[in-house]
């Protein structure tokens, strides 16, 4: 029922960071803490968010305040994404350029202007951490493949510095410092060893690691983390390696196999020396000194075993094969063409191309997410291919030539004027201007064509032209080929211009759906958090499910219990608790809290499938992770969920279902759940400890407060002052006769 739109949360959070930043500057930004955020514990922003988004945005406010511009923070948060997706698409030029020329680069960098999985963050309003980091990452990949070619220390040191801006806007940096490393291993077992991949691959560890360390988030984990391990071998590896070509260049030959022995047993006795330390930093760590995502990227099992909050993200799930025609479309079908023309010929760029598309198909199979890693390689490759094809087509249809009857010799063709001697001279001075034409097309082979068809032309004049012929496709072939090309670009760009109208471009708080009747629009998220604004007091706590946190804080102005920054498991899972609980244990973990109002989203009334009780069974799952006695079994009926009459008395009676469903039954009579398509279990109930304060007018979000505490001594002292009191009177009574004895 609705478009599948992906709910750009940090869109709403980070504006207020840079609004921050703008105002009160970069070190007062650093050492901001926040506590209007994960009461009452309070958040460091310095170090647990990225900075790089927020920094790129302010910086940009500056500049063009300083030219007399005055626009405000916001507005600059909401063209931020577009300006760097062009950023982006200057920057795939640049790198298929190096690889493939500079036809291949314009369409790589037109293809990727439009494809979908892009777009996703890269619309106006989508104010997210890959906004800048797309642009970042594909920046960082050409200055290495540009100093992979040139062997420039200067392009190595913007490399450098590529790489630490890539650091500071994105956690996915850790693919660069792996690929990298890959494709530096690959040269050296291959034989393709050269002083440019040492100054290419040297600098960028040295500096790029010590650049990484500056930023607060990532700090010493740039050297103690396993993520950062391969490139720290790899380095060593090649200076192993170039210690021996070198050697090799001052040496004989028979010295230089005694050296090489040497340098090689040493080499690798401090390669298991580097392996055996590290192997000890991490035998201490229960994840062996790996990030938790990354351990999901690497065992897809991973997160759902242990860490379920991770698993909880629907962009950390495995994409399925309808995403990927809606992420990339007919791009599938042009990157195994594309992989064809990268080894004709292979070079250090083109092998990093293919590199960098077989690893990042894989990482885009474990999560959806990493479709934005694959989106750039896609492009790349399908740009090469489409160059490579119609550069065959057009030199096809420029130098074929239609064979007529009148230009061959026969027998009945000889006239006093002309002889045989001059049909031959006339044959091959046309078969020379063309091996001319042909030898554009392919110059290592001209001199060895020119003599055979010398040597063939004085034999049979036929000869040229039917070996011309083999050289180039037919014309009525090279037309179809074209035209065919042309459509599958159009098929291309009308899925991109539909992927973007009706999947990208509506606001994201503001949900749509279509029907026979037409279009409805959804806006009970602003309605909610404008209720919360107007009508709660400045220093009230909201506690909701994660999910919604960033638009609590930056539309309601409220203090939030938790958010999508998720850098604390424990209080998430208190949150999660305490939705799992009876409605009495739920209000006295709320009560501890400080909570006076809980927000729960519910779809149940309009069909709306992400709601918090589709989500319920992930509350459960990050609650027992921390408080065994939530398990999450308690909640199932023959392992499966529901919440109909063959519900379990734990599941119809914890607080999440009484929240949502509370006078549901009274909308139609019978309480028939839309989103699940079944008719509630239990229907007819009251709330004893949280009373119905706001419900918005689809029912998508429902706010409730908290109850006080019933006082419960001044109730027990009442009725003992009562008992009291009855006592003495008797006791009084007794003392007096009864007048009517």
């Amino acid at each position: 029922m609705f478009h599948n739109v992906y709910v750009f949360l940090f869109a709403i959070c980070f504006p207020a960071l840079s609004q921050f930043l703008s105002k009160s500057g970069i070190y007062e930004f650093w050492n901001w803490f926040d506590d209007r955020t994960w009461y009452p514990l309070g958040r460091v922003i310095g170090g647990t968010v990225y900075p790089g988004l927020t920094l790129t945005a302010g910086t940009i406010w500056w500049l063009l305040n300083s030219l007399n511009i005055p626009l405000s923070v916001e507005t600059v948060c909401v063209f931020t994404a577009p300006i760097f997706s062009a950023n982006a698409s200057w920057a795939t030029y640049l790198l298929t350029k190096e690889a493939k020329g500079h036809g291949a680069g314009l369409m790589a960098a037109t293809i990727l202007a439009m494809v979908p999985s892009y777009i996703s963050r890269s619309v106006a309003g989508s104010y997210d951490n890959e906004a800048v980091a797309i642009f970042a990452l594909i920046f960082t990949f050409y200055l290495y493949v540009k100093t992979l070619n040139t062997g420039s220390l200067f392009y190595a040191t913007l490399n450098a510095l590529s790489y630490f801006y890539m650091v500071c806007s994105w956690g996915g940096y850790t693919f660069i410092i792996n690929l990298i490393p890959m494709h530096v291993l690959l040269c050296i077992v291959t034989g393709r060893y050269s002083s440019r991949l040492y100054v290419a691959y040297a600098p960028l560890v040295v500096l790029g690691t010590l650049l990484a360390a500056l930023v607060p988030v990532v700090g010493f984990n740039a050297v103690l983390t396993s993520e950062h391990f391969a490139s720290f071998l790899v380095f060593i590896i090649l200076h192993v390696v170039a210690l021996v070509y070198y050697i090799k260049g001052l040496l004989t030959p028979r010295l230089f196999k005694v050296a090489m022995t040497f340098v090689l047993t040493v080499g690798l006795a401090l390669c298991l020396a580097v392996v055996a330390i590290l192997a000890a930093l991490v035998a201490s760590s229960p994840t062996k000194g790996w990030s938790g995502r990354s351990l999901s990227l690497l065992d897809p099992t991973y997160a759902s075993k242990y860490i379920p909050i991770i698993a909880s993200v629907s962009e950390h799930q495995p994409p399925t094969w309808p995403s990927y025609f809606m992420a990339i479309n007919v791009l599938a079908f042009l990157v195994p063409a594309g992989i064809i023309s990268c080894f004709l010929p292979l070079s250090d760029a083109s092998s990093f191309s293919v590199l960098y598309l077989v690893t990042s198909v894989y990482f885009s199979g474990v999560m959806v997410r990493l479709m934005l890693v694959l989106a750039p390689a896609v492009c790349i490759l399908s740009g090469i291919a489409l160059s490579e094809a119609f550069n065959v087509l057009t030199r096809s249809m420029k130098f074929q030539r239609p064979i007529s009857d009148d230009t061959l010799p026969t027998a009945g063709d000889s006239t006093p004027g002309s002889s045989s001697t001059a049909t031959i001279t006339t044959s091959t001075k046309n078969a020379n201007i063309k091996k001319e034409k042909m030898g554009t097309i392919s110059k290592e082979r001209s001199s060895k064509k020119s003599r055979k068809e010398t040597e063939l032309v004085g034999s049979s004049p036929v000869r040229p032209e039917k070996e011309e012929k083999l050289c180039v496709l037919p014309s009525e072939a090279s037309a179809m080929g074209i035209l065919f090309l042309i459509m599958l670009c159009g098929l291309y760009v009308i899925h991109c211009v539909w992927a973007a109208a009706e999947a990208y471009s509506a606001p994201s708080i503001v949900l749509t759906s279509r029907s026979h009747d037409g279009l409805h629009v959804y806006d009970d998220f602003r309605e909610s958090y404008a209720w919360l604004r107007h009508n709660t007091e400045v220093d009230d706590k909201v506690a909701s499910w994660w999910d919604y946190g960033y638009q609590t804080t930056a539309m309601a102005n409220r203090t939030v219990i938790v958010d999508n920054n998720t850098w604390n498991n424990t209080h998430i899972a208190t949150v999660g608790t305490a939705m799992s609980s009876p409605e009495k244990g739920a209000w006295e973990i709320f009560n501890s809290l400080d909570v006076k109002y809980v927000l729960v989203v519910f779809g149940g009334l309009i069909g709306y499938p992400s709601d918090d009780i589709n989500k319920f069974l992930w509350m459960v799952r990050i609650g027992g992770g921390e408080f065994p006695h939530i398990k999450e079994q308690d909640y199932l009926r023959d392992g499966n969920y529901r919440v109909d009459a063959q519900g379990t008395p734990t599941m119809l009676n914890c607080l999440m279902y009484k929240l949502c469903y509370y006078r549901f039954a009274e909308t139609d009579g019978k309480g028939f759940d839309r989103a699940r398509r079944y008719e509630i279990g239990r229907k007819h109930f009251k709330l004893t400890h949280f009373e119905e304060v706001f419900t918005t007018q689809h029912w998508m979000v429902r706010i409730y407060k908290l109850k006080p505490q019933k006082n419960r001594v001044r109730g027990k002292l009442k009725l003992k002052l009562k008992s009291s009191s009855k006592t003495s009177l008797m006791r009084k009574g007794a003392g007096k006769k009864n007048p009517w004895q």
